[in-house]
């Protein structure tokens, strides 16, 4: 008996440290506006300009149309940004859904160098597809 009751809190133990071990993105990023799917077609719909900040391979096996690509962890900085979109322009940032941290990041950042629009489509490129929105 003693044994049985040692496993299972070994066992929950583990099991939740697994589960705090994921990444969640945040909900929200101070100074970004956080749209969902509908938002963001919305928004696409008007031409806003769309930013994916996954990696390269991720953006090499599909994307938003028209998206512009600036990898988080090699390319994304203030100049390579300013060379697609002013401070003043409307930008809408993804990358892989609520458990890639990818696109808060790049909010925050852009938000931190002057970026005064900027929506953070926490959902991002597989929710977009899922909902059965144009890709290329």
């Amino acid at each position: 008996m003693y044994k049985h009751i040692l496993l299972f809190i070994t066992l929950s133990v583990l099991s939740s440290h697994s589960i705090a071990a994921k990444k969640i993105s945040p909900e929200h990023v101070n100074g970004a506006t956080t749209v969902n799917t509908q938002e963001a077609k919305q928004l696409f719909d008007q031409g806003v300009i769309f930013l994916d900040v996954r990696s390269n391979r991720d953006w090499e096996a599909g994307r938003i149309p028209g998206s512009k690509h600036l990898e988080l962890k090699k390319v994304y900085n203030q100049e390579s940004l300013s060379s697609i979109a002013s401070t003043s322009d409307k930008l809408v940032i993804y990358c892989n859904s609520k458990g890639c941290m990818r696109s808060s990041k790049a909010c925050k950042k852009a938000v931190e160098w002057g970026y005064k629009n900027v929506y953070y489509y926490r959902l991002g490129y597989p929710n977009w597809q899922s909902h059965g929105y144009a890709v290329e």
